[in-house]
């Protein structure tokens, strides 16, 4: 490799040293944006699920069809993935998750990103629908409707959300949450049912309102599903355009020793040429 080699693999190493920068600045906005909308969204979810706990206990399990399950064989997914890559291990971690936690060829998809379609395609899964849009969230009620639907009808057993949880900056993990039937976590600190009736005042009636909280309290964790996702998306996506900045920068130095290693060699050679011909005149 010669020095016209050397500085040609500096410029180009240089140029894409200022792409990968200039994404990852914009991955650190995004990524405070969707953090900011993540944590601003949590109180509400945990309040609507406290709420739900409370009135779940005055009424009877079977007087609302998303609190049974029914004898269907087959499940439904909803796979929240990325429409764009460069984010690192973000998909493949959550595409080995998913082997790993569901059985494909016994599962149907709802599709939200463009990646989850290509992975389910590949390992022979049925997408009944995809939702991949450059704004997912606007996709929620869509996606909402289409499962209960199907559930209602008694067409799955049990409909799941798979998607990858924003934790931190730096950390974000595969989840599986089973929206249907739903499956509320017992909480010992709840009050006893009198308690409730005594402390806690609910209008109109339980039985009536009780449909229409869970399918509040499913819809909101579709969007708080989506919304955790992007914020790791954007995370991983910053993490990643970092390391390959660090990478480019580390690159170009190592590119610019070899350069000018290459530059004193053929000074060496040229002074050396010049030492031989003054001594082959002087000789003669």
């Amino acid at each position: 490799m010669n020095i016209r080699q050397v500085r040609k693999k500096i410029k180009t190493i240089s140029n894409i040293k200022k792409i990968t920068r200039a994404m990852e600045l914009v991955s650190a906005v995004k990524m405070k944006k969707s953090q900011q909308e993540a944590i601003q969204g949590r109180p509400y979810q945990e309040m609507l699920e406290d709420v739900i706990k409370k009135v779940t206990q005055l009424v009877d399990p079977a007087i609302s069809s998303l609190l049974k399950g029914n004898d269907a064989t087959h499940d439904l997914a909803i796979l929240i993935s990325t429409n764009k890559g460069l984010c690192g291990s973000f998909n493949f971690n959550l595409f080995r998750f998913c082997l790993d936690e569901i059985e494909i060829k016994n599962t149907d998809f709802i599709i939200i990103g463009k990646l989850g379609s290509y992975f389910v395609n590949k390992f022979g899964g049925k997408i009944i629908a995809d939702f991949s849009t450059s704004k997912a969230e606007d996709s929620v009620s869509a996606v909402f409707e289409l499962a209960i639907s199907k559930f209602l009808v008694g067409e799955y057993r049990k409909i799941s959300l798979i998607f990858n949880q924003f934790i931190s900056a730096a950390k974000h993990e595969p989840m599986n949450k089973i929206l249907l039937p739903i499956q509320l976590e017992k909480d010992i600190t709840v009050a006893q049912p009198k308690e409730l009736a005594e402390n806690y005042m609910i209008e109109p009636q339980p039985e009536l309102i009780i449909d229409s909280l869970l399918r509040n309290y499913i819809e909101q964790k579709i969007r708080g599903a989506i919304i955790s996702s992007e914020a790791g998306e954007h995370s991983a996506r910053m993490i990643a355009m970092k390391n390959a900045t660090d990478n480019a920068t580390q690159f170009i130095y190592d590119l610019t020793l070899a350069r000018n290693k290459l530059r004193q060699e053929k000074i060496t050679y040229e002074l050396l040429d010049m030492i031989t011909a003054k001594e082959s005149v002087e000789i003669n």
